[in-house]
């Protein structure tokens, strides 16, 4: 995998041990406290920052169309972005869109191509961490199934231990993210970034799970904010330019908590893997565990004019220390433009892990790369298009078990109904997530984060 050196140098500083200096110090709430107390040495939590809400989230009850995995619709703000089929409407427009230029509105569409890719994919399939993962078997299993489970067996101890990962109910992370749109591609023209340093976008994230299956994530980037969870039933996510939206098909994982934050998940999300061989990434040899999304799961994520046709994921774990230090996944859609060709869209996401360090005997890697690439084809010969994304993560604090935080806290917003449970139930028009005195401080964290970027 080509490395950008100009992009990922300049992320260097996004290293805990390179953070810019603290603010001087205030008075530290009692949750910051207990969390003080409760971290190892190697990780310090800076003091909660004054709370800011920015997210513009709050809206009036609307039907919802369901949740696209992929870039949103360029268009403003308002109804007609809310209307079925603006998939495809999204999708006819990059069929003459041409490749971008230096200015303030191209870079607003660089940034929604960002966090629409970037901002909360998920994994390919649905996981439960209340599974216990399958004891090792030889006989009667394929060499393939049987290898997989040697690894993650492997994996699950040096990541901790399976007791010591069942021990956790709960878990926080926050970091910083470095984000930018490095390539563009036509038949006929390549478009880069020539000064990342300039053209890349700052800003944090903070990531809340909870057992069984729940999990929150706020990530701000260039002044605008993406927000995303599960209640351990439906998925959601929210953003300023489309409002809300509910995801089609099985509750799957987030694949940032993928990305070293959570390796019960992530051993679960092997499971029904198979061992494909061997590879060396970065000079180190890993053996590669391939898991393909089911016909049913791609079915059920399907809507309309767009079909899944395939999800693979790949993970490269490291034959001399066992864990998880690449993740590669790709997904094919299938669009078919009324009476017109049929257009293919495939997006790649490799992720680099790196820096893995102990948070209370768990390992967590604190930092890492994600090179992403969005290829459109199908409808002429010579029409395709490709488009390279970068991102690049440190991670700040990780606390686990962390006092006070509910249920309440992975609340859907309230224009959502949960009809797959009752068509009678739905949660009231007040805030999207409660705030309890356990969260409030750190998703302050994030609006300050964006600010000082």
């Amino acid at each position: 995998m080509e490395r950008k050196q100009g992009f990922f140098s300049v992320v260097r500083g996004l290293s805990p041990s390179r953070s810019r200096p603290k603010s001087p110090a205030r008075s530290a709430s009692p949750m910051s406290s207990l969390l003080r107390r409760r971290r190892s040495n190697n990780h310090h939590v800076s003091q909660p920052e004054p709370l800011i809400f920015r997210s513009g989230s709050f809206r009036p009850a609307e039907a919802l169309s369901p949740l696209k995995e992929g870039p949103d619709p360029d268009g403003t703000d308002g109804g007609d972005s809310r209307m079925e089929g603006r998939w495809a409407q999204w999708m006819k427009g990059q069929l003459t869109r041409a490749p971008s230029v230096s200015t303030s509105t191209c870079k607003r569409s660089d940034l929604r191509l960002l966090l629409g890719v970037l901002g909360a994919p998920l994994a390919p399939v649905h996981v439960s961490t209340l599974e216990p993962l399958p004891h090792l078997s030889i006989k009667d299993t394929p060499i393939e199934s049987s290898s997989a489970q040697y690894i993650l067996q492997q994996y699950t101890a040096a990541s901790g231990g399976q007791k010591l990962q069942n021990s956790i109910h709960n878990a926080y992370a926050m970091g910083r993210v470095r984000m930018i749109a490095s390539e563009f591609e036509t038949a006929n023209k390549v478009t880069r970034n020539r000064n990342s340093s300039k053209a890349a976008e700052s800003g944090g994230f903070v990531l809340w799970q909870m057992n069984p299956d729940m999990w929150y994530v706020e990530l701000a980037l260039g002044g605008s904010k993406v927000h995303a969870g599960c209640n351990g039933k439906l998925v959601w996510r929210h953003t300023p330019w489309l409002g809300a939206h509910a995801a089609k098909g099985p509750v799957r994982p987030l694949r940032r908590a993928l990305q070293g934050l959570d390796p019960r998940t992530t051993a679960s999300m092997f499971t029904n893997a198979r061992c494909i061989g061997e590879k060396k990434i970065n000079g180190e040899d890993c053996f590669i565990l391939k898991l393909c999304a089911d016909p049913a799961t791609l079915k059920a994520r399907s809507e309309g004019p767009a079909e899944i046709i395939r999800h693979v994921l790949f993970g490269y774990f490291s034959q001399k220390t066992g864990l998880l230090v690449h993740l590669e996944d790709s997904h094919l859609t299938r669009i078919q433009n009324n009476g017109g060709d049929a257009v293919y869209w495939e997006t790649t996401i490799n992720s680099f892990l790196e820096d893995y360090r102990p948070v209370e005997g768990i390992m967590i890697a604190h930092s890492g790369r994600s090179v992403v690439t969005l290829f459109r084809f199908g409808d002429t010969a010579m029409s395709h298009t490709r488009t390279r994304m970068e991102e690049a993560w440190a991670i700040e604090e990780v606390a686990f078990n962390v006092p006070g935080l509910s249920m309440d806290c992975f609340i859907p917003p309230a224009e959502i109904r949960l009809a797959s449970i009752s068509e009678a139930c739905e949660f009231s028009q007040g805030p999207r997530v409660k705030t309890t005195v356990a969260t409030a401080p750190y998703r302050a964290k994030v609006n300050t984060l964006d600010k000082s970027s």
